[in-house]
C-alpha cells in the first residue's frame, strides 16, 4: 500500500479535478486551483496583489496576471490603497462571493460522494484524525490554506 502522504496528494488531486470538471459543466470561466486559493485568501480581508503574491508564494507578477483575469471576470475588484499610491487593494465581488458559496456547496457534494464511497464512520475518523494531526504539528495556530508548487 502507498504512503500516507502519497495516498492524500492522489485523493486531494482526484477531488480537485472532480471539482473543476463540475465548474466545467456549470459553463464557468476556466478557473485554476491557483484563482480557489485567491477566493479563499480574499474571503475574509482585502489584500495587495503583493500580499497575494506572497500567500501563494508566487512572483508580484504572476499574482498581478490572476488579479487581472479574476477581475476582468468579475470575481474582485481593485481599490486604491489610502497610504501607497502605487498600490491597490484587491476585494471580492458580490459574484466573487457568489462563487465561494457555489464552491463550498460543490465540496460538500463531493464529501457527500466520498462518504458514500468509503463510509461515514470512515470519513469521520479521517476528518478528526488529519484536524489532530494538524494540531500536534502546529498547535492552536493553524496555517492558512496555501499552495503547494
Amino acid at each position: 500500500m502507498e504512503p500516507v502522504a502519497v495516498l492524500l496528494a492522489m485523493t486531494y488531486r482526484a477531488l480537485g479535478d472532480q471539482f473543476h470538471d463540475r465548474l466545467r459543466q456549470i459553463g464557468l470561466e476556466p478557473l485554476r486551483p491557483a484563482h480557489g486559493y485567491v477566493f479563499r485568501f480574499l474571503k475574509d480581508r482585502r489584500a495587495t496583489t503583493v500580499d497575494i503574491g506572497q500567500h501563494l508564494g508566487v512572483t508580484k507578477q504572476a499574482a498581478a496576471k490572476i488579479v487581472t483575469e479574476l477581475d476582468e471576470w468579475g470575481y474582485v475588484l481593485r481599490e486604491p490603497h489610502p497610504t501607497d499610491k502605487r498600490a491597490q487593494y484587491v476585494a471580492l465581488t458580490t459574484k466573487g462571493r457568489d462563487y465561494l458559496r457555489l464552491a463550498d456547496s460543490l465540496w460538500a457534494d463531493l464529501e457527500t460522494e466520498m462518504a458514500d464511497a468509503v463510509g461515514e464512520d470512515t470519513l469521520d475518523a479521517i476528518r478528526h484524525g488529519l484536524a489532530g494531526y494538524l494540531r500536534h504539528v502546529h498547535g492552536e495556530d493553524q496555517p492558512g490554506l496555501r499552495p503547494v508548487w
